[in-house]
């Protein structure tokens, strides 16, 4: 067999996503053609594919070492330095690959999707703006290309909290393709169906008549139209078919990803542990110019909600829900999937606060000059005890609400993210509920002033007085804009919230888990 042949087995393996033997086979043929910038580009990209970051930069560096000019390479190179965290280097390659051919349309969708990730939306539409004249003003390239960019946009939009132009934008894709099914989804979450209302009964029959057309196999747009139509039924009050769908979907993420509970179990367990013989109140006191607002808690406890009501004081910017503690810590602390103990103890006595430079470093790139941050990362209730450590001065604002309604919510909903798989079958939900539970209990035994606890229930019924003690905690004034999250338009918002949390504060959602009691029971009894 020759060497085209080969490399050609290698690419269909790439397509079919068997990332581990396109890198065992890439490696054996890169011992013969050791230069050979075109395999080490595809090894890289399919250590990428594996989430192996740190090793898919290494080929990409020796691709560009023998080839300079790999602008596939390059493009790659910098889509692995963005999830390593290197966002200048990132923005510099980005910058330089549109410098070198203005045309190449890869780099405009990554370029944009990286300004995104540092909350640059105006950058992002205008980057997506430019890649859909040229694919238009190119006849050779197919319309499928047009769609995706105008997806993209219209999620930015969307983002942006520009219904408008979201609408038309997805208008425009179903123009080229009546049943592009994230579209639909998109157009879901946009308006609240109603059993009254023929455009609500016609998407939703439109909607059925796509899925009852996917293929089984096609498992990403069966997920994604299973929770539209969940969402879709319940809003109509049709409890039982919103239930169905919303099974179906949960199925199918089990069947393909299976749950990564007992992972979880372990980490916590982990941290608890490695926490339970260190001094918390020994906190590096090192002076901080900027102050974090920690907005923490279960996914979809109200998390978003509370972002953007303390991002719509005039003194705070909300820089969204961001990795780059969880980066910062696991790049100075772990070893061997573990926190290090030593290490930690290591650095609260240092008299320099490298983990607050480290973290404060990932913001070189935002445009804000607020000195008061917002960090809305829900999980980052694990790691209270690490910003106690290195972010004394900072607040922490923990939100929760009915433990029933906070699981029910997860299991209508999906996430990207496979540390988050625990999702994908209701008992495990559950689960993980508790363990957020015994782990809060934990950090409030040995901090118990450090936290303030929001309730989402309490935080609805009377808006005003709650926001005022949110306040007071953060060492904010008042200011009357924060009772009007709603009109937030500062702070883009790219989680599953989006649609709850562009409306004025409501109660719909209190006591929602009663619609789905009969269905949901084995979930709700593990419920500690």
């Amino acid at each position: 067999m020759d060497l085209v042949e080969k490399i050609k087995i290698l690419k269909n393996h790439f397509n079919s996503k068997n990332y581990r033997k396109v890198i065992e086979g890439a490696l054996k043929l890169l011992k013969k053609i050791p230069k050979n910038d075109y395999l080490l580009n595809l090894t890289g990209m399919a250590y990428q594919g594996l989430s192996q970051h740190k090793n898919s930069l290494k080929f990409f560096n020796e691709a560009l070492r023998h080839a300079p000019n790999n602008i596939a390479a390059m493009n790659n190179y910098a889509n692995a330095l963005k999830a390593v965290g290197k966002l200048e280097q990132a923005n510099a390659l980005y910058e330089k690959i549109l410098k070198i051919n203005p045309n190449y349309i890869n780099a405009y969708n990554n370029f944009a999707n990286f300004k995104t990730l540092i909350n640059d939306y105006e950058g992002a539409i205008m980057l997506y703006k430019k890649a859909l004249l040229l694919i238009k003003s190119n006849k050779n390239i197919p319309q499928s290309s047009i769609v995706t960019f105008l997806f993209s946009l219209a999620v930015a939009y969307q983002s942006e909290n520009k219904i408008e132009e979201t609408k038309q934008t997805i208008d425009e894709i179903f123009s080229i393709d009546p049943n592009h099914v994230g579209a639909h989804k998109l157009t879901s979450s946009l308006f609240k169906y109603a059993a009254e209302n023929k455009e609500s009964l016609d998407h939703i029959e439109k909607m059925e008549e796509i899925y009852k057309q996917i293929s089984s196999s096609d498992y990403e747009q069966k997920v994604d139209l299973s929770y539209a139509l969940g969402k879709a039924y319940e809003d109509i009050k049709d409890f039982n078919t919103a239930f169905r769908f919303y099974e179906k979907a949960n199925n199918l993420k089990f069947d393909k990803f299976g749950s990564n509970i007992e992972a979880e179990k372990k980490a916590i367990d982990n941290i608890i542990k490695t926490f339970n013989g260190i001094d918390l109140t020994k906190s590096n006191k090192e002076i901080q110019k900027k102050k974090i607002i920690f907005i923490l808690g279960m996914p979809r406890s109200g998390t978003t909600l509370m972002e953007q009501i303390i991002s719509s004081h005039s003194e705070v910017y909300g820089a969204g829900e961001l990795i780059y503690l969880q980066q910062v810590l696991k790049n100075n602390f772990v070893n061997d999937s573990k926190y290090n103990k030593q290490l930690i103890v290591d650095n609260q006595n240092l008299s320099k606060n490298i983990i607050f430079s480290e973290y404060l470093d990932y913001f070189k790139l935002y445009n804000f000059e607020e000195n008061i941050i917002t960090d809305k990362a829900p999980q980052n209730f694990r790691l209270i005890g690490f910003i106690k450590l290195f972010f004394p001065s900072s607040k922490i604002i923990h939100c929760y609400r009915n433990r029933k309604d906070n699981c029910l919510s997860l299991f209508k909903n999906t996430f990207a993210s496979n540390t988050m798989n625990w999702t994908n079958k209701a008992e495990d939900i559950a689960e993980y509920y508790n363990l957020y539970s015994k782990i809060m209990k934990f950090w409030k035994n040995k901090i118990p002033d450090f936290i303030h606890d929001v309730e989402y229930e309490k935080l609805v019924m009377d808006k005003e007085t709650e926001i005022k003690k949110i306040l007071n905690f953060c060492e904010l004034n008042w200011d009357e804009k924060c009772l009007n999250p709603d009109k937030n338009s500062k702070t883009p918002i790219k989680t599953v919230s989006i649609a709850q949390a562009r409306q004025p504060i409501y109660k719909s959602s209190v006591n929602s888990s009663n619609n789905f009691d009969k269905y949901l029971d084995k979930m709700y009894n593990i419920l500690e």
